[in-house]
């Protein structure tokens, strides 16, 4: 199969979805009013609630839910051959991710700024509510110990992309200062901050004593490093260390001086790096040699691709983006369609050149085969792949393969570390929501909250020791990652729904992707959870299974209450807080 004529197909149904469907779900669903007072307006502190351009208010929401996570997914899911991953990408993007993201932004901006956790009051109860603020939490969680685990490794593999990265963090906080306390546009300087950091990229492929390769300060893989860990695990834990470090702090700071400026600067990286690819794509003109289905695979694709793709489709974890920081910063609410839905065909057009650079660099089956053999080695696998393949892609355009590898390397990390600060933050809000609940003062404080979450995600990915030893925490936790971040999708369009049918709007639109998803996440967790207890117990990973346990329990209670909200029993709890919105 030809490559290109792939891509165009992908990216042809992204433009027409944007185009007709967005604006379709804009005026007639969502029913967007640009006089509405946006609550960053309404609330402005300088902090949280900032009015920003909708460039840049789509550069921190698209970096912000990119991540890893829309490139690491489909590189798995080819394991079942690269059609189902294709298929799910697109139309997932067009018909879910899309009217998931819009809606959650939408669903915030008219009640207040207010999380999607926070919102479930509303519509199901206080119950329903805290029932959905813990899976929340535990979802947060495990982003921030997912995405540190793949920094960590990130920067052990690839040590040329250390030092570019960290170049990154200044230059944004100059940005940042400049846009707010001199009123300079953004766009410039921020250009000039990536070129930069290029200068550095190439420089530091090229030049080994620039590269920050901390295995090797500690005498390589051979060495004990510190504790008898072995010099491997204990780099990992000194990058650990120090990106908890960075994410309490840049979590903390006001949007203005390191995360939105940061976040604009990876909004360029993304077209530089897509451009890059894509031109690539059209010079090396690959053919697609993996198979489009998999018949070989241990496993069925049905019901886990749709909870290995994430964010490549839809993820749960971009409504907690939409709701808790990006509404907070939206100037006017017809750009709601722009930053939300536009935002999820970003991650749709990155999780689609994902896919095309992973099948492309096999030369035949047997050579795919030999490395996606087990849906383990996909899982083990998948973001080298990337890396590798597009590299290769990025050699068509005559970059050197050690400054390809590099530049990749950079964008993969810099979209992680945007997610993992953000995800910090929300965790922070969560933390807050629920001291105000339980009336625990202390943890409504900012500095407190942000202590538990960077402390808690710091346990969970050192202390856990599983078949990757010391440090696998994050490894241990994503095959529960992709279900409950599905999960979470799957209740949020449950509630923009009920919202919609509330005020006598067609809710179809959210209702079909929501059923579809939860049909699939459900099933995927129970199959997971009950019956791959065998899995559990030979990995001695407990927490695993328990946790699975008593999510899908909890999802199932909200899946009642959530019926029962549908057809009308919170309406004298809806109509208490009608004048909020």
């Amino acid at each position: 199969m030809n490559a290109i004529l792939v891509a165009i197909i992908g990216l042809g149904v992204f433009v027409l979805g944007y185009r007709y469907y967005s604006k379709f779900i804009a005026e007639r669903i969502y029913r967007l009013d640009p006089n509405y007072m946006t609550p960053a307006h309404k609330y402005k502190d300088g902090v949280d609630f900032v009015p920003t351009n909708k460039f840049v208010l789509w550069g921190h929401h698209f970096t912000s839910v990119a991540g890893a996570a829309p490139i690491l997914g489909p590189a798995i899911a080819v394991y079942w051959g690269w059609l189902p991953a294709f298929l799910w990408v697109i139309l997932g993007t067009v018909f879910a991710a899309g009217v998931h993201d819009f809606g959650t932004l939408a669903i915030s901006v008219r009640n207040k700024g207010q999380s999607i956790g926070t919102i479930a009051e509303k519509f199901i109860g206080r119950r329903g509510k805290i029932l959905f603020l813990f899976i929340i939490l535990t979802l947060v969680l495990m982003v921030n110990a997912v995405f540190a685990w793949v920094i960590a490794n990130l920067f052990i593999t690839y040590p040329a992309s250390v030092l570019p990265v960290f170049i990154q963090i200044p230059l944004a906080i100059w940005i940042g200062y400049a846009a707010y306390k001199k009123n300079m546009k953004m766009l410039v300087p921020s250009l000039i901050a990536l070129a930069v950091m290029y200068f550095f990229a190439v420089i530091t492929a090229e030049v080994s004593w620039l590269q920050i390769d901390l295995v090797s300060y500690m005498g390589g893989e051979g060495a004990g490093g510190l504790f008898g860990l072995g010099a491997v695990s204990t780099a990992f834990m000194v990058w650990i260390v120090i990106l908890l470090i960075y994410v309490y702090i840049a979590s903390t700071l006001p949007v203005w001086k390191l995360l939105q400026p940061r976040d604009f600067i990876n909004s360029h990286q993304l077209t530089v790096g897509l451009l890059i690819l894509y031109g690539g794509l059209l010079l090396t003109n690959p053919t697609i040699n993996a198979p489009a289905t998999n018949g070989d695979a241990e496993t069925s694709w049905l019901p886990l691709l749709f909870i290995t793709v994430a964010c490549g489709a839809i993820s749960g974890f971009h409504g907690l983006v939409s709701s808790g920081t990006s509404s907070k910063q939206l100037d006017k609410e017809t750009d709601a369609r722009f930053v939300g839905y536009f935002g999820a065909v970003g991650e749709g057009i990155l999780a689609l050149i994902s896919i095309i650079a992973v099948v492309t660099l096999f030369s035949s089956v047997d050579d795919f085969s030999a490395t996606y053999s087990s849906f383990n080695d996909a899982n083990a696998s998948g973001l080298g792949n990337f890396v590798e393949g597009a590299a290769i892609l990025a050699g068509g355009l005559g970059i050197p393969t050690a400054v390809a590898t590099t530049i990749v390397s950079i964008i993969v990390v810099s979209f992680a570390a945007t997610t993992l600060d953000t995800s910090v933050r929300l965790m922070r809000y969560i933390i807050a929501e629920i001291g105000t609940e339980y009336k625990v003062p202390s943890l409504t404080k900012k500095h407190v909250a942000t202590s538990v979450a960077v402390v808690s995600t710091a346990a969970l990915v050192l202390i856990p020791e599983g078949p990757n030893g010391f440090g696998s925490g994050g490894y241990l936790i994503w095959p529960l990652f992709g279900t409950s971040n599905q999960l979470l999708a799957g209740i949020s369009l449950l509630l923009i729904s009920i919202w919609l049918k509330r005020q006598g709007i067609n809710y179809a639109v959210t209702l079909i992707p929501m059923i579809f998803l939860m049909f699939m996440t459900l099933y995927a967790m129970f199959v997971q959870v009950f019956f791959e207890w065998a899995w559990y117990a030979e990995n001695s990973n407990l927490l695993l299974f328990v946790l699975g346990a008593i999510i899908f329990v909890f999802a199932i209670w909200i899946v009642i209450t959530s019926i029962q909200a549908l057809s009308g029993k919170f309406d004298d709890e809806l109509a208490k807080h009608r004048n909020d919105e």
